[in-house]
C-alpha cells in the first residue's frame, strides 16, 4: 500500500512540474492519434453517409464488413500492418516514399486509422439513418443538388457525427497492441501513453507509469463526458 501512495505522490510531482519526458510522450500520443483521427473522419464520415443514404446490391455485405471492422482486435490490426509494411511485405518491399516504414509515426497512424475509421463510419451511418428519410428527397425535389441535400442531412445528424469522431478517438488513444507492434515504443519517437505505461510498469518505475495513466484517464474521461453531452442533445 505504501508503494502505491508513494507512486501517486511522485506522479503528482511529475505532473505539477511538467516533467519533460511526460510532456514528450503526451505530445507524441496526441500527434499520432490526432492525425489518425483526422484521416479516419475524412474516410469514415463520407463512407457512413453513403451507406446510410444508398441502397445497392452488396450493401448488406459492406455493412457487415464495417461492423466486423468495428470489433476488430487492435493487436490483429497491428500484425497485419506489420506484415504489410515489413521489408518482405507487399508494401514495404516497394521502398516508396508514400509508404511509411515500420517503427515510425506513419506506421502507427496507418494502424490507428484502420482501427478508428470503421467506428466513425458505423456511428455516422446510424446517425444519418436516424434523420427523416424523406428529407433528402424533399430537398432534391425543391432544387437542391445531391451534394447540398447530403450536407443538409449531415447537419441534422451533426451531433451523432461528432459522437462518431469522439468514439474513434477513444478507441485509438487507449489502444496499445497495434502501436506497440508497428511503432516499437522508441523513446522520443514512437513512445505513446499506453506503450510507455506498459514499459515503465515492467521497469518498476511506478511514479511515471501512474502519471501517464492519470493523463490517459483524463483524456478518456473528457472524451466520454463530451460524448454523453452530445448524446443527450440528440435524445
Amino acid at each position: 500500500m505504501n508503494e502505491i501512495w508513494e507512486g501517486l505522490k511522485q506522479a503528482a510531482l511529475l505532473l505539477w512540474h511538467l516533467d519533460p519526458e511526460v510532456l514528450q510522450i503526451v505530445a507524441v500520443s496526441l500527434r499520432v492519434s490526432g492525425t489518425a483521427l483526422l484521416l479516419s473522419a475524412a474516410i469514415g464520415i463520407p463512407l457512413g453517409a453513403w451507406l446510410g443514404f444508398s441502397r445497392f446490391v452488396g450493401r448488406r455485405l459492406m455493412v457487415a464488413l464495417l461492423y466486423t471492422g468495428m470489433g476488430f482486435p487492435p493487436v490483429v490490426v497491428g500484425l497485419f500492418v506489420y506484415l504489410l509494411l515489413s521489408q518482405s511485405g507487399p508494401l514495404g518491399s516497394l521502398n516508396s516514399p508514400w509508404v511509411p516504414r515500420l517503427f515510425t509515426v506513419g506506421a502507427m497512424v496507418v494502424a490507428q486509422v484502420i482501427i478508428a475509421f470503421p467506428l466513425v463510419a458505423g456511428f455516422t451511418m446510424a446517425a444519418v439513418k436516424g434523420v427523416d428519410p424523406n428529407l433528402r428527397q424533399q430537398l432534391i425535389s425543391l432544387g437542391a443538388t445531391h451534394w447540398q441535400a447530403t450536407l443538409a442531412v449531415l447537419r441534422e445528424a451533426r451531433f451523432g457525427v461528432v459522437v462518431s469522431v469522439i468514439a474513434g478517438f477513444g478507441s485509438i488513444i487507449s489502444e496499445v497492441g497495434a502501436v506497440m507492434l508497428v511503432g516499437g515504443n522508441i523513446q522520443g519517437s514512437t513512445r505513446v501513453l499506453t506503450t510507455a505505461i506498459v514499459l515503465e510498469t515492467r521497469r518498476g518505475n511506478f511514479s511515471l507509469a501512474i502519471a501517464l495513466a492519470l493523463i490517459l484517464l483524463l483524456l478518456s474521461f473528457l472524451s466520454n463526458v463530451l460524448m454523453l453531452r452530445l448524446q443527450g442533445k440528440t435524445a
